[in-house]
């Protein structure tokens, strides 16, 4: 018996679960894959310091000024890989970082010059990704749309789960 008809609950059909179960597996090598290319992006300017997810961390913050806890509020991050990698960035001093003059507990970090480096080259990348998928006829704007609104779905029912399950 395989994994798929194992997995499939009485009454559905066979041919969604196994679309699911690849989708899954699709959109974790995808996550790995674009690490990757962030990882070799940086071979080729010559950036060796940081890492691909530390790169896509500074990318995210972009122009903001952020806490930790923003961070992982917005799904980006999980909690103490977001708070080592930035603790790390500001070693590296990639990211200024003050504490809240309210609640001193928390921290607020924003990008230095060096980290909006990082980022106007994690960006260049990302334009000339999209640029190159349209112009070889790998997606147009209705295929991403398409892809952007079945995602936002399936997180939308993960969160769901997530909150009104357990």
């Amino acid at each position: 018996m395989s994994l798929h008809n194992h997995l499939a609950p009485p009454g559905t059909e066979h041919g969604f679960m196994a679309g699911y179960l690849d989708a899954l597996a699709l959109v974790e090598r995808l996550h790995r894959l674009l690490l990757d290319v962030i990882k070799d992006e940086f071979e080729r300017v010559g950036v060796l310091e940081i890492n691909a997810v530390q790169a896509l961390l500074l990318f995210n913050i972009g122009d903001n000024e952020v806490t930790a806890g923003e961070l992982k509020s917005r799904g980006y991050y999980q909690g103490s890989n977001v708070s080592y990698n930035l603790k790390k960035l500001v070693e590296m001093e990639y990211m200024h970082h003050q504490r809240c003059e309210i609640d001193r507990r928390s921290v607020r970090v924003r990008l230095t010059p060096k980290g909006r480096g990082i980022r106007d080259v994690i960006s260049k990348l990302f334009v000339r990704h999209a640029v190159g998928l349209q112009d070889k006829g790998v997606l147009g704007m209705d295929g991403i749309d398409q892809i952007a609104t079945s995602l936002r779905r399936v997180e939308r029912y993960w969160t769901d789960q997530i909150r009104y399950i357990y």
